[in-house]
C-alpha cells in the first residue's frame, strides 16, 4: 500500500472503473426522521428515500466527460491522484459503507497484483468491444467477453 501514492494512474483507473461501471446505482433505502424541505419540496416524516448514486456519478457538472471512461477525472494537472467529491460509489455521509477503506485497499492490491503478474488481451477485435455496462433493474453488469490471460513469469 505504501506504493499507492507513487502509482496515481493505476489509482485513477480503479476509481474510474468504479464510477463508470456504476454497478449498484441505487443506494440503501433510507427513511426521513422528520419533515424536511428539499429544493422546494416538502418531504413528510417517515418517507422512504432511495438515493440514486448514478445521478452523481454521471453528473455533467461534476465530471468533464461523464459518459466516457476517463481516468483523467481523478488526475490533476500534474498527473497526481485527486479525489472528486462527486465520487461516491460507497454512498456518503453517516450512512456510507463502513468497509469503504478496506474495499478501496483491497481493490488496489488486487488489481495492481494482477497487472504485475499477468498480461491481458481480448480475443475480440477492439472495435467490437463496448465498455458500457448492461443495465438491469437494480444493478448494472459488465458485458461478457473472452479474455486471454498470460503469465508474465
Amino acid at each position: 500500500m505504501k506504493h499507492r501514492k507513487k502509482m496515481p494512474f493505476t489509482d485513477a483507473v480503479i476509481h474510474e472503473c468504479q464510477r463508470f461501471l456504476d454497478v449498484v446505482p441505487l443506494n440503501i433505502f433510507h427513511c426521513t426522521t422528520a419533515m424536511i424541505n428539499f429544493r422546494g419540496y416538502t418531504i413528510p416524516k417517515g418517507t422512504v428515500v432511495i438515493p440514486l448514486l448514478h445521478s452523481v456519478l454521471f453528473d455533467k457538472t461534476k465530471w468533464e466527460t461523464p459518459h466516457s471512461f476517463n481516468p483523467g477525472h481523478f488526475l490533476d494537472e500534474n498527473n497526481c491522484f485527486k479525489m472528486n467529491p462527486a465520487f461516491m460509489p460507497f454512498s456518503a455521509g453517516k450512512r456510507s459503507c463502513v468497509g469503504e477503506n478496506l474495499a478501496r485497499m483491497k481493490l488496489f492490491l488486487f488489481f495492481s497484483t494482477l497487472l504485475q503478474n499477468f498480461t491481458f488481451s481480448s480475443t475480440d477485435d477492439p472495435a467490437n468491444i463496448h465498455i458500457s455496462p448492461v443495465a438491469g433493474s437494480f444493478i448494472k453488469l459488465p458485458r461478457l467477453y473472452k479474455l486471454l490471460v498470460k503469465s508474465r513469469a
